[in-house]
């Protein structure tokens, strides 16, 4: 019999009933360091006071009312990612999957009210991952994505992650846009150069392309700037964003140059809930926080730490793991073809610490952007045990 919920997830058999900074509870006692942050989602930690008094603020005022009225804090947190960004103007919408959907509608409008109609074709990457709607998993086309669900969304090309020639020769009078992930995250925390990220702006400014980033997990602070494509002194025409930007509530967002927002008037795109103002409230509060250079100092300072005890780690426990990789505290751990991620992950519950699965055999390290210097070490501590007690296929 098919149980309430739809079973889509293997989850793991943990139900936590309470969490506070980087730590969650048990209903038994049980308590485990959350070194995933809900995938990214909770830069503050759990139940962040800040993030609560701003939330209930808003609840006792309003809720809901739509977006066929003007919304105050969808202005005022619109006004601050665009003073932060290269952006000129912000779509709000609840998840990334909803903002890739935008921004593939965005790129196309573009070129067809430039009277290109026929500039529809998007690159994109093996290894991305731009959500689960029929429009992100045809922009995906990895078959465990998309088995089953044809026919597919056509209009998108996909190429070696790293090969320039491929990207070069795909190029044509058909493109309409590249979208890329500076950092893949479920595609196992592989970073894309700072000099590759320039030639995608330069091939994409010397044939009239649009580049959207999507930083849907790389953004907001993760890399230690408020944006990971700042890294590269470059900047894209479309950039996705959701998970970190709500800090736990669910929001996301497409900002945009005018330029490339020019083809989205009014009725080309609406959201019920998008842009509601109890995400705003949330949303406002937390790019004050992460968005500050103080803050963000921080997190490069703490990066540098882990990063460091995690090249320990490694350098202690060659039989598990190959190597580190990833910016910031976006950190992935590739784990040896005989120990498997899943297997390490699974390690990990056992020594009470919270990490992710990604392909290519890695664990994701996606800590909370204030997680403390204490619990940093804390987590070594408890992945050294993981370490030590995850076993080889018999």
């Amino acid at each position: 019999m098919i149980p309430s919920v739809l079973p889509t997830y293997a989850r793991a058999k943990l139900n936590f009933s309470r969490g506070e900074g980087s730590w969650l509870m048990t209903e038994d006692g049980g308590r485990y360091l959350d070194l995933g942050a809900g995938i990214a989602v909770n830069a503050l930690g759990h139940a962040n006071p800040d993030l609560i008094g701003a939330l209930t603020a808003q609840a006792h005022k309003l809720w809901h009312v739509s977006n066929l009225y003007e919304i105050p804090g969808q202005e005022k947190l619109a006004a601050k990612l665009v003073d932060a960004s290269f952006a000129d103007t912000v779509f709000f919408t609840n998840s990334g999957t909803e903002a890739a959907e935008l921004a593939i509608k965005m790129a196309r409008k573009y070129h067809y009210d430039k009277g290109a109609p026929e500039r529809v074709e998007i690159i994109t990457f093996e290894g991305c991952f731009h959500g689960r709607s029929t429009g992100a998993i045809a922009a995906s086309g990895a078959e465990k994505m998309v088995k089953g669900f044809g026919p597919l969304m056509p209009g998108f090309v996909h190429l070696p992650f790293g090969d320039h020639d491929a990207l070069r020769a795909a190029v044509n009078a058909n493109t309409a846009a590249i979208m890329v992930e500076p950092i893949q995250g479920e595609g196992g925390i592989r970073p894309l150069p700072d000099q590759c990220l320039k030639g995608l702006r330069d091939l994409c400014d010397e044939h009239g392309i649009l580049l959207i980033l999507d930083e849907v997990q790389c953004g907001i602070g993760r890399t230690g700037k408020l944006f990971a494509h700042e890294w590269a002194g470059i900047t894209p025409d479309i950039l996705m964003s959701a998970k970190g930007i709500g800090g736990g509530f669910p929001l996301g967002a497409v900002l945009a140059t005018e330029e490339a927002a020019s083809g989205m008037t009014v009725g080309t795109h609406g959201s019920t809930y998008g842009g509601n103002p109890l995400g705003m409230a949330v949303g406002s509060k937390l790019i004050d926080i992460v968005g500050s250079d103080r803050f963000l100092a921080e997190v490069n300072r703490k990066a540098g730490a882990l990063r460091q005890k995690l090249e320990g780690l490694v350098a202690a426990h060659p039989d598990v793991f190959e190597t580190v990789r990833g910016v910031g505290l976006m950190i992935g751990l590739k784990c040896r073809p005989e120990v498997t991620a899943a297997n390490f992950v699974k390690a990990g519950y056992e020594a009470g610490v919270i990490t992710v699965p990604a392909a290519d055999n890695v664990v994701r390290l996606l800590p909370a952007l204030n997680i403390s210097d204490g619990d940093i070490d804390e987590g070594l501590a408890r992945l050294e045990m993981a370490a030590t007690a995850v076993k080889e296929p018999s």
